[in-house]
């Protein structure tokens, strides 16, 4: 059976479920030969991640998704292979973070006027995390005022809730040319999601694609099969990598660990591109 790698997880140092050990652990015990830990603009995972993989046997490549927009719309950002240690990218991030858990904070404020919520049941466990909407589902579920994440973010967390509000992103073009300062690889993530209005537009994808982005995540089980198709062909004619992964979050969503993989090919040729320890 060919080697497959998974190349988007998530753990609770963002909005995952399971530690970044138990994401290695659980890769070896389904034959995944590698991951990537692609926490939400942290690298807080990195060295637990690394440590366990290496403990069962199985390869690590150290990742982030970057909470960015184009044209005020949301467009997330796969890296992989970042310099931990670059003083633009870092500064953007805590940007985005601080920003984030103020955002976070000022929606459990006014959810609190209508659900017996409040900051402590958010942040309560004392980790190193970005915080957001997922945390606040999370909360609202814990309550009882909702079986999950997804009817949480349906019926009070969505975009046009009373109870929402936006928070700063980095722009897109200006994150893909960051993430290459710092020695990374950038991949659009998820650009054909069924919880979109539509897909990414092919003027957007020209933006990035002139940015520097090296590849478009087509390969995700949250993609419409129908958006593909076009999204493929500008792939092709423009040179991006296409890779698959299953954006995992634990209990938090129910994509499944490897249930989308990229192939050793693919694994091997980012590992050939950026200067990161296994």
């Amino acid at each position: 059976m060919p080697a497959r790698y998974d190349l988007h997880t998530h753990s609770l140092r963002s909005d995952g479920t399971t530690t970044p050990g138990e994401i290695a652990e659980e890769a070896a015990s389904i034959g995944l030969a590698g991951f990537a830990l692609t926490d939400h603009d942290t690298v807080e995972g990195w060295a637990e991640a690394r440590t366990v993989a290496g403990r069962v046997g199985v390869d690590f490549l150290p990742g982030m998704e970057v909470t960015t927009k184009h044209d005020n719309r949301s467009t997330h950002l796969l890296a992989y292979g970042i310099d931990p240690g670059s003083r633009e990218l870092n500064n953007a991030l805590d940007r985005v973070r601080h920003s984030r858990e103020r955002r976070a904070r000022k929606m459990v404020a006014l959810l609190a006027a209508d659900f017996d919520i409040d900051w402590q049941s958010i942040d309560s466990d004392g980790e190193d995390r970005t915080v957001g909407r997922p945390h606040i589902a999370d909360a609202l579920v814990a309550a009882g005022y909702f079986p999950d994440r997804s009817t949480a973010f349906a019926e009070v967390l969505h975009p046009r809730s009373r109870y929402y509000l936006p928070t700063y992103a980095i722009e897109t073009a200006d994150a893909i040319r960051m993430v290459r300062e710092a020695g990374g690889l950038p991949v659009l993530a998820h650009p054909a999601a069924g919880r979109m209005t539509r897909s990414v537009d092919m003027s957007a994808l020209e933006v990035f694609v002139a940015a520097g982005l090296w590849g478009i995540e087509l390969d995700h089980p949250e993609n419409l099969e129908r958006w593909i198709p076009p999204l493929a062909e500008f792939a092709a004619r423009n040179g991006l990598h296409v890779t698959g992964a299953s954006d995992y979050h634990g209990a938090g969503k129910d994509n499944r660990l490897g249930e989308r993989t990229s192939s050793a090919e693919t694994w091997n040729l980012i590992r050939s591109l950026v200067a990161v320890p296994r």
